[in-house]
């Protein structure tokens, strides 16, 4: 990843309100955070100021080079209930449809498989296919047709089946 895409990121951040973006793809993590503070916005911690970009970015080393203290930190208890979520990878903006005029991929009550589209997120212009990565039947619809969604953000729940 070049400057000029931390740059595109960092301008569709503030062109849609997100404060926070996180983005891991083949050994590489970065992470970027918006708002005001004693430092500035960037994160600390595990995390590292990229050195030479811009303020507020930071680079995230592997998982094996972070301290086995911070790896090891249990993850959060899942819910009660035995439905599941559909999670946004990414920030961008929501669509249920591949194109206006079309059906949307996912009704509620709708069966889905782990290849299942479910809806498709735009990040820089470029439509991401969303898939529900489980077997179940949807049950809620937690976001409306073309809202911005920020990373990790709940967009569908389902009963696995």
């Amino acid at each position: 990843m070049d400057l000029k895409d931390i740059k595109a990121i960092i301008d569709l951040m503030k062109k849609n309100s997100v404060s926070e973006f996180e983005l891991e793809k083949e050994g590489f993590k970065i992470k970027l955070k918006r708002g005001a503070g004693s430092n500035g916005g960037a994160v600390t911690g595990a995390y590292e100021e990229a050195p030479g970009l811009v303020p507020g970015v930071v680079y995230v080393p592997p998982a094996a080079a972070i301290a086995p203290a911070v790896a090891a930190a249990p993850a959060a208890a899942p819910p009660a209930s035995t439905e599941m979520e559909i999670k946004s990878p990414m920030i961008g903006t929501f669509y249920r449809a591949p194109s206006p005029e079309s059906a949307s991929y996912v009704e509620v009550g709708a069966e889905v498989n782990p290849e299942t589209v479910v809806c498709i997120i735009e990040a820089m212009k470029v439509m991401n296919e969303i898939k529900a990565e489980a077997k179940g039947v949807i049950t809620q619809i937690l976001v409306e047709n073309a809202k911005p969604v920020e990373f990790g953000q709940p967009l569908f729940k389902f009963r696995p089946s």
